[in-house]
């Protein structure tokens, strides 16, 4: 097979090295890409290679352009599979032949630059396609990848080398003028003139295109950058002459353009297929996003924020409208824990028993529902909201993590019919990954809130008091308002213990936890503090309004008294002393030591009335 048959062993051996190395790396979703790119590569030489195995014994012998013919066809597949449109390779083919022109080289090197501008990253092949795609800085050892490619490519391409050496182009398309490019630090002239040509067409084309890393520039800030590296990373002369025939080039990319389009229109009327480059480029934007996808799920620990990742990335995969996640409690009803989008504040409200409404009826059947009714959903919660009217279409999954239920997926959209198979199927991807996610986060917030809370009465625990006093404190140093710190104790409760039993001593602080947290605002806070010690924290409150809150509880608790045994009360007192920020310190030591001091001056009054006058 000529030419094409001795490079065909290195394109497999590259192939056969970005599966080992996807595989190591990254997991499924990368070896997916690792298996699109082989059979892109496999399926290029196959259409490549068979116009000469077809050849008839009188056809004159085209092996040469067929072997040039599939490495065109291989480099075009990996421009689709890095998410480069075709107009990409035109782009730097115009450019890198206009530049060659301009330098003044034979037509012989001018076609040998046009390919190679083609073929530069052939070698690409053989590093993870979730480098290639990845927005963060990359690694050491992820750079060492990158800088693999021009040498591996030189290879694949080094049997086609005849009339213009297009394998030590290849090789040396990223070496700098300074001498720090890569791979072999070439300086200057020592770099060949077609190398220095393809990347510095290359860089214009990175500086004028969005890319995962980077927004694409305006023209006129490309330049400059370009003007600014002349003498650094580029020829300054061919920088020079580059930006002399850009405004030229220009005018020839928009007649190569019109001549795209004209094919495209006849592609249509021919009923052609469709591009298959346009194809491949599609399929590894799925497994690029489904990558996103799966890789966001690891960066929260709590539902709500990891569930905001998720469908950050999900959105380009299935669009929505609004996202929301039920999850079954422990009996057999489905409560709406996540939503976002249009109508979340109404989705959000939603509880459904298995079996009703869109979601009830995927997890009583555990089967996915394509382009469901989402009134179903309000109608089987009661709700009668013309918000709901705004969603019109809906794609419901089941979540089970073994075989365990543990709610659904939902995704909302405003077009009526809107979501198809294909949608279900992607959904399906990454509800298999969601699964696992959603149980650790639930143990994750729920531990959470377990060191937040006191056990025995429920109210936040003296860690969780220290957090929001810190807010508090900022916001009134801010507002230069004013708020109220309240700390209770109640009277005699060792005796209560002691006479009664624990029993009696923790019913007793379970009732009057429940009558201070009934007794303040939505936006206050009641804490348990030590032992028999509860902790006030009253925003927004003058002194006058937190003593009458004060005389409240007090007056609260005992008239409720307490229970020693079922059915029986007894009266029970509790004393209280007020801080105010600013007046009585700025800081959370100052206050507690503020108000402690008053409580215990005001268990001293409490003690010497209830002793009578004194003799």
């Amino acid at each position: 097979m000529g030419n094409w048959s001795r490079i065909t062993p290195l394109v497999a051996i590259a192939l056969l090295a970005s599966l080992i190395l996807l595989t190591l790396l990254t997991g499924w979703v990368a070896v997916g890409a690792g298996l699109l790119a082989a059979a892109l590569a496999l399926g290029a030489w196959s259409v490549a290679w068979q116009p000469t195995r077809l050849r008839r014994p009188n056809q004159p012998d085209s092996r040469d352009a067929t072997g040039r013919a599939g490495i065109e066809a291989l480099a075009r597949a990996i421009d689709a599979r890095d998410g480069r449109m075709p107009d990409h390779a035109t782009r730097m083919q115009v450019h890198a032949a206009g530049l060659a022109r301009a330098a003044g080289l034979p037509p012989t090197d001018i076609e040998g630059i046009r390919l190679a501008a083609l073929v530069r990253d052939v070698g690409k092949l053989a590093v993870p396609v979730q480098i290639l795609s990845r927005s963060e800085p990359l690694s050491t050892e992820e750079l060492a990848a990158i800088k693999t490619h021009p040498v591996v490519g030189a290879e694949l391409v080094r049997s086609l080398d005849d009339a213009f050496p297009l394998a030590a182009v290849v090789r040396s398309h990223h070496e700098r003028w300074d001498g720090r490019g890569y791979p072999d630090g070439l300086h200057g002239t020592d770099i060949p003139l077609g190398a220095r040509i393809v990347g510095l067409v290359e860089c214009y084309e990175a500086l004028t295109t969005a890319r995962p890393y980077h927004d694409a520039l305006d023209t006129d800030s490309a330049r400059t950058v370009l003007r600014k590296e002349a003498g650094h990373a580029f020829d300054p002369d061919l920088v020079a002459r580059f930006l002399e025939v850009l405004p030229g080039l220009t005018g020839e990319l928009a007649s190569a353009g019109e001549s795209d389009r004209a094919h495209a229109a006849a592609a249509l009327d021919d009923a052609r297929p469709l591009d298959p480059y346009a194809q491949i480029a599609e399929a590894h934007r799925e497994l690029h996003r489904l990558y996103d996808v799966a890789r966001s799920m690891g960066t929260s620990l709590g539902l709500a924020d990891t569930m905001t990742q998720v469908c950050r990335v999900l959105q380009p995969l299935v669009p929505f409208s609004c996202c929301a996640l039920f999850l079954k409690d422990d009996g057999d009803t489905l409560r709406c824990r996540f939503a976002t989008g249009t109508g979340a504040a109404v989705i959000k409200s939603l509880s459904l028993r298995e079996g009703q409404g869109l979601a009830g009826w995927v997890a009583q059947h555990r089967r996915p529902l394509l382009n469901g009714s989402p009134d179903a959903d309000a109608q089987a919660a009661g709700l009668t909201t013309d918000e709901t009217l705004e969603l019109a279409s809906a794609l419901v999954y089941p979540v089970e993590f073994g075989d365990r239920l543990i709610g659904a997926l939902a995704l909302y959209h405003e077009q009526r019919g809107f979501y198809t198979v294909e949608h279900q199927r992607l959904l399906g991807r990454v509800v298999e990954q969601l699964s696992a996610v959603v149980t650790n986060s639930l143990l994750f917030d729920e531990a959470q809130e377990a060191s937040l809370t006191d056990a025995l009465t429920s109210l936040p625990n003296t860690r969780s008091l220290f957090l929001h006093l810190t807010r508090e404190l900022a916001r009134a140093q801010r507002l230069r308002a004013s708020f109220a710190l309240v700390l209770l104790d109640l009277d005699d409760f060792k005796q209560i213990n002691d006479r009664y039993g624990h029993h009696a001593g923790d019913r007793t602080l379970c009732d009057v936890a429940c009558i201070l947290r009934a007794a303040i605002r939505p936006y206050d806070i009641c804490a348990r503090y030590a032992g028999d010690e509860f902790i006030l924290i009253l925003s927004e409150c003058s002194e006058e309004e937190a003593e009458r809150k004060r005389d409240e509880l007090q007056h609260t608790v005992f008239e409720r008294g307490f229970e020693p045994y079922p059915g029986t009360r007894r009266p029970i007192s509790i004393s209280a002393g007020v801080a105010m920020f600013p007046a009585d310190g700025e800081s959370y030591e100052s206050l507690l030591a503020a108000a402690d001091r008053r409580m215990y001056q005001d268990k001293a009054r409490r003690k010497q009335a209830a002793s009578g006058p004194s003799r």
